[in-house]
């Protein structure tokens, strides 16, 4: 490497340490290792813009039409409809969507919204309908706003909110957080963080730790008195979004005491429910509530966007590369899984084996029958409010800034960034159709020359990767899950990050296995039969069965590295499941023993399986691709000779 133009450095050799002294910050300032960009820096490109577009076109850009929750009678519109948390869950996807891809009709939508909030502040702070006065829907509300301002400039915004967290300082004393609020607080108090790092004013401090008091303590519950198996009762410690939102309280904790052992306690938090109740895809279950280790548990579509937001929020406190390895395995996986692939509905509840989408009694914590299918608002309605954010505060979420203005890589899709490098504007382009292929180019031209760094992430599950310099090799020299470049970047440089991907194996109970490639989870998926419910509320409402036979064991070879791989490029219908952009060919059996359970999989067989059906080739494809799959798998067992029957034609 020529040192005098590039070096490769840790992380904390030129930055603080991701987690930062217990003293407390200056005015204005923050604890978090890693500074956000701005909503509208950041604008998706190739695939991951047509995704966006999906939603804008079908349910976002519809859902006021179509739902009377989100339409013109809602209370947050001023009307006498629904008061609680869906307008502000619509509002919190709508605006960011609106932005990121400058389209003035959702803009415009959002507008309205906006609008009626400012608009609805009274003389002591409060605000929002006269008919609620629960603190909730108030912190997602403000959540909407501080995006807001972030991408208009709106001055009206900070002196709203100091007004309210005033009002909220004088009375939370006397009216404390309760139920979901208790159990959300850490949002609040993320929102008066926003406000100080703008204003200074140190009694928000004072705010952000009474909030920090009054909200349940997250950490000490999931490292401590995490429930084993299955919920069976409600209780806010066991709801799968509220654990999802828990799981950043902590880090904001951190913003607010500094005291270190609070990143450590994170990492165990993740690692107990993993424990307990982690799937093959590497995400804990939650059929409403923590529901156990199976992998036909389900999963709702809030606690995906909901763990999404937290993964973001804890790259930003923290600046741990994992948290980006963890986001981009939600984000292409169980996140367009949730939907189906045009975005015109969403399921309640997704599961890993997933063989029949259908109106089905299936043994979820609490969830109803329909909570299967894909349609306007299966079981419950909360998520067709909140599924908006999950795309567009990821692609928010793709750079940030460290804390001496440096670019950093939280998490890879493709991108055009235009913010500033070292103080200078710069424009950033990443061209890639990752994760369907390995190399990411990222492309800096900046308005002038200017010495700082750009740090590029490297998953944890990448062990070789390879980078360039303007065409000319480099040694990929990674710290703490990071290649730091620091240099004098002149307009036009090229970086090229290489980030080999093979298939590896994860193990399971009843020595069943997952295969995932990269930030891939693969499935089996034996075709799909879409049928629509004639007279279905609002787009479309959809069951799925399977074309062909689902039970199979794979062949696991001494190397699954010698698995052929197949890529090609993503459609405009990136997740559709016809043409998915990855492959790979395994061999398997049918286990005939393997039968469904109502409208289940049933439980796979103790393997491995010896089956007397012949070997066959089957395609793993993307999980977020296929909405019947089966993720975990039964493996064979091989003859004394090692060999396996072969299927006949």
């Amino acid at each position: 490497m020529n040192t005098t133009t590039s070096t490769t450095a840790a992380v904390g050799e030129t930055t603080p340490p991701p987690v930062g002294q217990p003293a407390e910050p200056p005015a204005g300032s923050s604890r978090a290792a890693l500074r956000r960009l701005g909503l509208g820096a950041i604008r998706p490109a190739g695939w991951l813009r047509s995704q966006l577009e999906l939603q804008a076109r079908n349910i976002t850009g519809r859902l006021e039409q179509v739902w009377a929750d989100v339409g013109p009678d809602s209370a947050w519109l001023g009307g006498d409809g629904e008061n609680w948390e869906r307008g502000p869950y619509y509002l919190d996807g709508l605006v960011p969507l609106a932005h990121l891809l400058g389209d003035a009709g959702l803009q415009a939508k959002a507008a309205v919204w906006v609008e009626a909030v400012l608009g609805s502040q009274r003389t002591d702070g409060w605000f929002g309908p006269d008919t609620n006065d629960d603190w909730w829907p108030r912190m997602v509300a403000a959540k909407v706003l501080t995006q807001h301002a972030e991408a208009t400039g709106d001055g009206r915004v900070e002196p709203f909110l100091a007004r309210y967290f005033r009002y909220q300082l004088d009375h939370l004393p006397g009216r404390p957080l309760r139920s979901w609020g208790w159990a959300r607080g850490a949002d609040n108090t993320l929102s008066v963080h926003w406000l100080h790092r703008r204003t200074g004013d140190p009694w928000l401090l004072d705010l952000a730790r009474l909030l920090d008091g009054q909200t349940l303590d997250w950490g000490r519950y999931l490292t401590e008195d995490l429930i084993r198996g299955t919920a069976t009762r409600f209780d806010h410690h066991t709801h799968g979004p509220n654990v999802a939102m828990g799981l950043k309280s902590d880090a904001v904790r951190f913003l607010s005491d500094g005291e270190l052992d609070r990143r450590y306690r994170t990492e165990r938090a993740f690692g107990e429910l993993d424990r307990w109740h982690g799937q093959v895809h590497g995400w804990f279950s939650g059929d409403e509530w923590l529901g156990g280790r199976e992998a036909v548990a389900g999963i709702e579509t809030c606690q995906v966007v909901e763990l999404m937001f937290t993964l973001e929020t804890l790259a930003e406190i923290f600046g741990d590369a994992r948290w980006g390895d963890d986001l981009e395995s939600l984000a292409f996986n169980l996140l367009p899984a949730s939907s189906d692939p045009e975005m015109r509905g969403h399921q309640y509840l997704q599961q890993a084996n997933q063989v029949r989408v259908s109106v089905d009694r299936r043994p979820w914590s609490f969830s109803g029958d329909d909570a299967n299918i894909f349609g306007l608002e299966p079981n419950f309605g909360c998520c067709t409010a909140n599924l908006h954010q999950g795309w567009p505060k990821f692609v928010d979420s793709l750079w940030m800034h460290d804390v001496d203005g440096g670019l950093v890589a939280v998490a890879y899709g493709p991108a055009v960034v235009r913010s500033t490098l070292g103080g200078t504007p710069t424009s950033v382009t990443v061209d890639t159709a990752y994760p369907f292929e390995e190399t990411v180019r990222v492309t800096v031209e900046p308005d002038a020359a200017v010495e700082a760094t750009v740090s590029l992430r490297v998953p944890a599950w990448c062990t070789r990767p390879e980078l360039w310099l303007n065409g000319e090799p480099r040694d990929a020299d990674v710290v703490e899950g990071y290649v730091r470049i620091r240099r004098v970047w002149r307009f036009g440089d090229v970086v090229d990050l290489r980030l080999p991907t093979v298939p590896r194996i994860v193990r399971r109970e009843r020595q069943a296995v997952g295969v995932r490639l990269g930030p891939l989870q693969l499935v089996y998926s034996p075709g799909e039969n879409w049928q629509e419910v004639s007279g279905a509320p609002g787009i479309g409402e959809w069951t799925v069965a399977a074309r062909g036979s689902w039970n199979h064991a794979l062949v696991i070879p001494d190397d699954p590295a010698d698995w052929t791989v197949q890529r090609s490029t993503p459609s405009d219908v990136p997740f559709e499941p016809r043409h998915p952009a990855v492959r790979v060919r395994v061999r398997s059996l049918r286990v005939p023993s393997w039968r469904p359970d109502g409208g289940n999989a049933g439980t796979p067989t103790l393997g491995p399986v010896s089956e007397p059906s012949g070997a066959m080739e089957i395609d793993l494809v993307p999980y977020g691709n296929a909405r019947i799959r089966v993720a975990e798998l039964p493996v064979v067992t091989t003859g004394p000779d090692g060999r396996l029957p072969v299927s006949e034609p």
